[in-house]
């Protein structure tokens, strides 16, 4: 039992810690949460037209954070823009490809929310003061153009680019399940589906995460009764709909490991029964998977009240941000503690005030929160009257 229970001493570290636990959870809560402003920008879904503004700025205050998480954990970060200076496709250097698409998307992302903002962000340009006209100032690039003809073109614009970055979105998270799928040194990681289940585990985070703080935001400032009923609604449905997916990709790809007996799938097997008993089967499937599934399953499809949905939406949204972060743990970490002699498990206990520590980590999931906050003051949140009138 000794000799099984042997590791290795390359073995004893886990190399990728809470850093990049997290850095897959952010990149995955931009990405979710521009598929709802794509979808009412794009798609027409009237019914998210009142949260399509509030999508690019939450998804823009997390843009501004996916980064942070890998530079922490580099030991030479000034030498992070090497690779994209220098890149190199073979190996790990493919990192240097999502360097690339995540330029290109936050230069996207950046220009639509100006283009879609900067009628609004003329007409407040007028009464403000101070640095705030100098910011809005800048945010319009000097232009005054309050014309009909002119938001009509802003929206065509608008339009275009949020069909192009529904691929971009969908390439920033899949490329990182990509990163994972492509490694063949852990077994749990090494299937085409890594990065299927990546990119409908970022959608349901997304989505959570604008039920959560749509109703939140609205609860703290005191305007609870401007919250959509069929906004809430549908944005129940839709979630309901990408973890109906994400759920059943997950089962899929561990049948398929468990069914073909693939190699190394006993080590597999005996972590998930092991030391990854608790935050799998516990909580990752049991609690936070199964449980919220019911309750979408029950508010989708049956006749809830509005209270009902104000209530019980925010709380079964929080479970699934819980349970996308649960997962991220189970396949990160939880693919390192196997050994590669596929003989014992190592063990990883992040500390509180290391470097990529517990304290680190809450405050990077902290600060897309607070920089949201900041970028209230400038963007107004909720789609106004002048919305409305360009869509009549």
């Amino acid at each position: 039992m000794d000799i099984l229970n042997y590791v290795f001493p390359n073995d004893i570290h886990a190399h990728w810690t809470l850093m990049i636990v997290i850095y897959p959870y952010i990149t995955g809560v931009v990405a979710g949460a521009f598929i709802v402003s794509a979808l009412a920008h794009v798609f027409h879904v009237k019914a998210l037209m009142p949260v399509a503004k509030f999508a690019l700025i939450f998804a823009l205050s997390w843009l501004l954070f996916v980064t942070a998480p890998l530079i922490n954990h580099l030991g030479h970060p000034e030498r992070a823009l090497n690779m994209l200076f220098t890149p190199n496709f073979v190996g790990p250097s493919m990192m240097s490809g999502f360097g690339y698409i995540y330029m290109a998307y936050s230069i996207l992302l950046i220009f639509e929310i100006l283009v879609i903002y900067r009628y609004e962000l003329t007409i407040l340009k007028k009464s403000a003061i101070g640095v705030k006209k100098v910011i809005y100032c800048v945010l319009t690039l000097g232009t005054n153009d309050e014309s009909m003809a002119g938001r009509k073109r802003d929206s065509k614009v608008a339009f275009v680019m949020a069909a192009i970055g529904i691929p971009l979105a969908c390439s920033l998270h899949g490329y990182v399940g990509f990163i994972f799928g492509a490694l063949k040194s852990v077994e749990w990681w090494f299937t085409p589906l890594m990065p299927i289940i990546f990119l409908l585990s970022a959608s349901v985070s997304g989505i959570a995460g604008m039920i959560l703080f749509y109703i939140g935001i609205k609860k703290m400032t005191g305007k609870l009764a401007e919250v959509k009923t069929e906004t809430i609604k549908v944005m129940i449905q839709l979630l309901w709909a990408f973890f109906i997916f994400d759920f059943l990709f997950e089962l899929i790809e561990l049948s398929v490991h468990a069914y073909g007996g693939t190699e190394g799938w006993h080590h597999v097997a005996a972590a998930l029964n092991g030391p990854l008993d608790w935050s799998f089967w516990t909580m990752q499937i049991k609690l936070l998977s199964i449980v919220p599934f019911l309750i979408l399953m029950w508010l989708s499809l049956s006749k809830v009240s509005r209270s009902t949905l104000l209530i019980i939406g925010p709380i079964v949204s929080f479970m699934l941000l819980a349970q996308v972060l649960f997962m991220r743990w189970n396949v990160v970490i939880g693919g390192q503690i196997m050994a590669k002699s596929e003989r014992g498990f190592a063990v990883y206990h992040p500390q509180f005030f290391e470097k990529e520590g517990i304290l680190v980590t809450i405050i990077m999931l902290v600060a897309p929160i607070v920089t949201l906050w900041i970028l209230s003051k400038i963007f107004p949140l909720w789609e106004s009257e002048c919305d409305r009138e360009l869509t009549h």
